[in-house]
């Protein structure tokens, strides 16, 4: 085994050699133990703070997974049509990025109240088709940013 590992080692090495020779660049990813280690891509847009440093990206790609930031609802309602509308928004961001809600794999889901878990149910109840995805629900201390009753973030298949 070790031989076969350290031949692999100088077949990389005379690649990566004739690869630059030929002037084709070679970006390593980094060390995770697979030379086949997928690039994240930024697919959503990147918010910024007010000086315009980036905070955090919409959605990334990365591999063949797809991850969603957190959708609020930032208008007037219930823990009904707020969960309504985060659930559409979420749904948007997939389809845009080669996904579908039957492809979500994880959802977490941020309440204002923990006592709206009842109604934010009837509403998220079959978004996902018959195999609905894992999920976590927690009643956050002080709030979800933006006054929005429910945040939702995923993650999905491509």
């Amino acid at each position: 085994m070790e031989k076969l590992s350290s031949r692999r080692s100088i077949f990389k090495k005379v690649g990566a050699t004739v690869l630059a020779a030929l002037g084709v660049g070679v970006v390593k990813a980094a060390d995770h133990g697979d030379p086949e280690y997928p690039e994240k891509k930024v697919v959503g847009e990147i918010v910024t703070d007010d000086q315009k440093i980036p905070l955090f990206s919409g959605a990334v790609k990365h591999g063949n997974t797809l991850y969603i930031a957190g959708k609020g609802a930032h208008f007037e309602g219930d823990i009904k049509s707020h969960t309504d509308h985060v659930l559409k928004e979420l749904e948007k961001e997939l389809v845009k990025n080669g996904s579908s809600m039957e492809k979500v794999l994880k959802v977490n889901v941020y309440l204002h109240d923990l006592a709206d878990y009842h109604g934010m149910n009837e509403v998220f109840r079959g978004r996902f088709g018959p195999n609905p995805p894992v999920r976590t629900t927690v009643a956050t201390y002080g709030g979800v940013p933006g006054d929005s009753l429910v945040e939702m973030d995923c993650i999905a298949a491509l």
